[in-house]
């Protein structure tokens, strides 16, 4: 057993980076016996299975949403009105403004 203790910080990150390769390969090829596994046991009972990769990541489409707010002395700030106000809308309220003024028509 290695004594960490000894090890220098590049030594210890070297560790832990070949741990964690080791053990995203040892997953990995868990993984590909049990999926053998379930299409065999499948094609034995006259099933067929169809298994999607679960490490992939669904591709989200995000679309930006239009602004519906203008500062009124800069125009090329704006707002969508979602998520926290910017400060300049912030600022605008504080003073009494009312958030209808500043909506984009």
């Amino acid at each position: 057993m290695t004594d960490f203790n000894k090890l220098s910080e590049a030594e210890l990150q070297a560790v832990i980076d070949n741990a964690e390769k080791a053990l995203k390969e040892r997953q990995f090829s868990k993984r590909k016996e049990v999926i053998a596994q379930i299409k065999e046991l499948a094609t034995s009972i006259g099933v067929t299975v169809d298994i999607h990769d679960g490490d992939k990541k669904s591709e989200r489409k995000v679309s930006k949403v239009a602004a519906r707010y203008r500062n009124p002395n800069n125009s090329a700030l704006t707002w969508s009105g979602r998520g926290l106000a910017p400060k300049w809308m912030q600022e605008l309220l504080a003073a009494g403004r009312d958030k209808s003024e500043f909506e984009i028509k």
